[in-house]
């Protein structure tokens, strides 16, 4: 199984704890210890993934919670794959990093979390994608740079435990999902361009 990228150090520290503890005969918390490893590993899971057609995909693993004309709303629960991706080729123009609160991520209100805001200037226009925190750690982890080129499904990060991707759609494009429905991630056609 693929693992995200900087994930070593949240699963290597419970396993270590899991063998120190059945070390010290402490079974009880040393199975505690090891669901907590096996949760771990899941959370970082990293599938790879291919585009279901053409048009913008989604960023982000979850429930669509908002579809608009001109944005598109995934809430990440912790079972979901909670690295993001590129909905478009682009470039990226800036990142751009804002405290806030720590509102649970489904909630309207959580768009004044910490966030990070991604600037991309694709050939069909300018487009945000913001990776919001939720509640739990609200670690925040961006694999790209300014001035990098980003390929459409492409990993530009991650959120830990429970978020939410907020992305703009450009001009032209018409939505092809709505509330309510699962998306995954660098898979799920989201919105396409006009015909």
């Amino acid at each position: 199984m693929k693992l995200a990228k900087g994930s070593t150090p949240w699963i290597s520290v419970p396993i270590f704890l899991t063998a120190a503890l059945a070390a010290a005969g402490s079974w009880h918390m040393s199975a505690l210890a090891l669901a907590g490893s096996v949760f771990m590993i899941f959370f970082h899971r990293d599938p790879d993934r291919f585009p279901h057609g053409e048009g913008m995909l989604s960023p982000a693993d979850g429930k669509v919670i908002e579809a608009s004309a001109d944005r598109i709303t995934v809430f990440m629960s912790p079972s979901n794959v909670h690295v993001n991706r590129a909905p478009l080729d682009g470039f990226v123009r800036n990142i751009e990093y804002r405290k806030g609160t720590h509102m649970p991520a489904f909630l309207n209100r959580a768009r004044e979390n910490q966030q990070n805001r991604m600037h991309l200037v694709t050939d069909d226009g300018e487009m945000e994608l913001r990776q919001i925190t939720g509640t739990l750690v609200r670690k925040i982890v961006c694999y790209v740079r300014p001035g990098d080129q980003v390929s459409r499904g492409e990993r530009i990060g991650m959120i830990r435990f429970g978020s939410r991707v907020e992305v703009s759609i450009p001009s032209g494009y018409n939505l092809r999902v709505y509330e309510g429905d699962r998306v995954r991630a660098g898979e799920t056609v989201i919105a396409a361009r006009n015909s």
